[in-house]
């Protein structure tokens, strides 16, 4: 706070933001938050695996203001995205679009409208449902591995007894898959 009010904030940008903005700044300061789906559609954590595990590859990034009900704040503007790419792709082109979208508010100074329709809540995705083991076609084992192919994700995965097996930068082929892997030991 002591920062903020220091610099003389008005508006507060979160593109990709994940941890709960304290009620003191969100109160005393006009928050604008990024989220990757098209809301009320997705609320919650982990949106762009939760859309692509659903078959989901077009989206929108919602601007919307912070509020204390997690993604449920009215909506500045919205973009489309698409979600074709590895997730670190995808988030090279979400950066370019929020980039837009906060100098659109900036200039534009649009009021934010409340959410329409019903709610749908993600949740966010723990490590374990990164393991492909189960997975029965080559487009779900293709998209788990793109879709937590960036910087901070943990890694689609298999496991034997003694060993992790770690998939990234995957392409498909008419009949199968070729991915980079990294095996760790376990102990």
């Amino acid at each position: 706070m002591e920062n903020l009010e220091t610099i003389g904030a008005k508006t507060i940008f979160f593109p990709h933001w994940s941890y709960i903005i304290p009620a003191e700044i969100y109160e005393n300061y006009e928050c604008v938050i990024f989220h990757m789906t098209d809301l009320p559609f997705g609320r919650g954590g982990s949106p762009l695996q939760n859309l692509i595990e659903r078959g989901i590859y077009e989206t929108k990034i919602s601007a919307l203001r912070c509020v204390k009900e997690l993604d449920a704040g009215p909506i500045y503007m919205k973009r489309p995205l698409s979600l074709y790419g590895t997730a670190q792709e995808i988030y090279m082109r979400a950066n370019q679009i929020i980039e837009d979208m906060i100098v659109s508010i900036i200039l534009e100074q649009p009021q934010p409208q409340a959410q329409q329709g019903e709610a749908v809540i993600f949740k966010r995705r723990k490590q374990s449902e990164s393991n492909i083991k189960s997975l029965k076609t080559l487009g779900k084992v293709h998209d788990y591995i793109r879709m937590l192919d960036a910087e901070g994700y943990p890694k689609a995965f298999i496991e034997t007894e003694h060993l992790k097996f770690e998939f990234s930068r995957v392409s498909r082929k008419l009949d199968h898959l070729l991915a980079d892997v990294v095996i760790k030991t376990l102990n």
